[in-house]
């Protein structure tokens, strides 16, 4: 039978994980971004339909062709940190719909038929999976710092020139710099945001 986990692990997923800024001269490796995608991976999609795609930009001339992209803001957080993550949606995630969710026939051509379908259900599921991407790296031991502050339109040229894949936000990866922090910001209470019917 599962067991809630434990304080300390909720601490580290969600109350006291912050939002990224700066960050420490520390490296991420590839095979911790390896692990980071093997784990996310597991989060639900609709009809396990996995539209995200990740660019993982560690290098300094790759975060370059990013640059252009970003609004002034951003560029130092963008530098110093290890990783910048573009999350992003395949417009022809349905091809793979044979193979990921096989008890349907004729699911890949529900979506292939309907374009308006298609790209609600890629937007919405990329968007999840960038949120597993996000709380997959605070299990992992890992910080982040998910951003908009981009030209979409600018990254998909640089980086999705063939127009099949399109960008939906950026994260950056690696250990946070705490000096870099806000105080913490308020967060709405049960009362102002749920409703019980």
């Amino acid at each position: 039978m599962k067991q809630p986990l434990d304080e300390q692990a909720l601490d580290q997923l969600f109350r006291s994980a912050r939002t990224y800024p700066s960050w420490q001269d520390r490296p991420v490796s590839d095979e911790q971004l390896q692990a980071l995608y093997e784990l996310l991976k597991w989060g639900p999609t609709s009809m396990n339909c996995m539209p995200a795609r990740f660019v993982f930009l560690r290098t300094a001339e790759a975060k370059a062709r990013l640059e252009p992209a970003l609004m002034a803001a951003n560029l130092d957080k963008v530098r110093a940190a290890p990783v910048t993550v573009i999350v992003a949606h395949d417009d022809r995630f349905f091809e793979h719909l044979p193979t990921l969710w096989p008890h349907t026939a004729g699911a890949r051509e529900m979506f292939a038929d309907n374009a308006a379908l298609a790209e609600t259900t890629a937007f919405r599921n990329a968007t999840l999976q960038g949120a597993y991407l996000i709380m997959a790296a605070r299990a992992l031991g890992l910080d982040v710092g998910p951003m908009s502050g981009f030209d979409n339109a600018k990254v998909d040229a640089e980086f999705f020139p063939d127009g099949g894949f399109r960008s939906n936000f950026l994260a950056n990866l690696g250990y946070g710099d705490p000096t870099g922090l806000f105080p913490r910001g308020p967060r709405l209470d049960f009362a102002q945001a749920v409703t019980l019917l």
